[in-house]
């Protein structure tokens, strides 16, 4: 949940996949993990709002990308000033990357000196929902029968242990009993160690607490999220980056990136921070909108796009990795309610009270709205703090001005 500090070209064969697996060999036998822990630990507790996501190995897409079908402005069905506003918002929010799509075509886009519809932008908690079309790509072709499964049908080390008892879904939908998102400086605390340690996926089995019964208490952190890859492996015989480049950036004909792994040729952390262009992030929630069908190809089951948007009753705003517009809040935080924390402002209910959106620290935001078929994406970094009259971000600005902005 912080940011990323380079990207690199993407270019994988299985020579690469070879030779990464071998660098991580030999890298494990030149270095003790312990030291590796303690110089990412110094680094960390120095800038914890910097962290480098590093290691990071290719996360392969499209080799042949091809821009989604496009509609001029003046032949949409949304006004050139609600468009022009939106855009100039996520401009003055220190925006990398914009978009808006409606009904099957991509209205606008704009992107910051600098950035283009290939360059890679890091994902922070945009990485969640993508856990959840992991898992539904998963469930379609048979790998997982249900979410309500153990996780210790496909994670060994669970057995036996209190995590036994966490299901697939409460991993998704934050209710794992695990404990909230938080910060510690100390070396030997779970927080560190699930998220620098070279085996933080055995760390997150072994050593993160558990103090809530899972399926009683909404708990958000990555910890839940990092779980899903290991999930995926066990259901499917392939490295979690793997799969999803396989199963669903290339279905999607959607550009890949990179992923943040433990250690090269180890564990990803599937719930931060992987990066990859805007266009691949408005891809998913396309999918989505469209019951997770694509070119006419069932990819997600059918129903999974709606068991996704289903809140708890331990979070009414969050369902499968996605958060949900209703019940209106106007002040919405990431953690557990009444927890201490960021809030989002929402300076209004949304104009469509079924709106969903992916939404992750900095306010990476993909809204999306069924009533409408509208789809506006922003992603970059952190917007300015308010002062002197200026505007606090909003999530109800963007997909609001659209939609008033939509021509009858």
């Amino acid at each position: 949940m912080v940011s990323i500090r380079s990207g690199w070209r993407i270019a994988q064969t299985g020579l690469a996949c070879a030779l990464i697996t071998a660098t991580a060999s030999a890298r494990s036998d030149a270095r003790d993990s312990e030291e590796i822990y303690r110089e990412r630990l110094a680094v960390f507790l120095k800038d914890p709002g910097n962290l480098p996501y590093e290691p990071t190995e290719p996360l392969v897409g499209a080799q042949n990308w091809k821009p989604l079908p496009k509609i001029s402005l003046a032949r949409s069905a949304l006004s050139p000033g609600s468009v022009e506003k939106a855009r100039a918002y996520a401009e003055l929010m220190n925006s990398s990357a914009f978009m808006v799509w409606h009904d099957g075509k991509l209205v606008s886009q704009w992107y910051a000196p600098g950035v283009t519809e290939k360059t890679p932008i890091t994902s922070k908690s945009l990485s969640k929902p993508l856990t959840a079309l992991a898992v539904g790509r998963a469930l379609a072709l048979g790998k997982i029968r249900s979410i309500d499964q153990s996780i210790a049908d496909f994670i060994p080390r669970a057995k036996g242990t209190p995590k036994e008892r966490i299901t697939i879904r409460y991993l998704l939908d934050m209710r794992s009993g695990m404990l909230d998102q938080g910060f510690s400086a100390e070396p030997e605390h779970p927080y560190n160690r699930v998220l620098l340690d070279e085996n933080f996926g055995e760390k997150i089995i072994d050593l993160y607490p558990m103090p809530h019964e899972p399926g009683k208490h909404y708990s958000y952190a990555n910890a839940p999220s990092d779980t899903i890859a290991m999930v995926i492996e066990g259901a499917t015989g392939m490295r979690y980056g793997d799969w999803v480049g396989r199963e669903v950036l290339l279905p999607l004909g959607a550009q890949g990136g990179t992923i943040w792994v433990g250690k090269l040729g180890g564990l990803a952390h599937s719930g931060c921070c992987s990066t990859m262009p805007a266009d691949t992030y408005l891809r998913f929630a396309v999918l989505l909108l469209q019951d997770g069908v694509w070119n006419g190809k069932r990819l997600l089951p059918e129903g999974y796009v709606a068991e996704m948007r289903k809140g708890t009753e331990a979070n009414p705003n969050f369902g499968l990795g996605i958060w949900l517009g209703s019940p209106y809040r106007q002040r919405r935080p990431f953690g557990a309610p009444g927890m201490l924390g960021p809030q989002v402002l929402h300076s209004e209910p949304f104009l469509d009270p079924d709106l969903f959106m992916f939404d992750g620290n900095s306010n990476q935001q993909v809204a999306i709205s069924p009533r409408h078929r509208l789809i506006v994406l922003r992603v970059g970094a952190t917007p300015p703090a308010p002062k002197n009259g200026s505007p606090e971000w909003d999530n109800a600005f963007l997909p609001n001005t659209l939609i008033q902005g939509l021509r009858q």
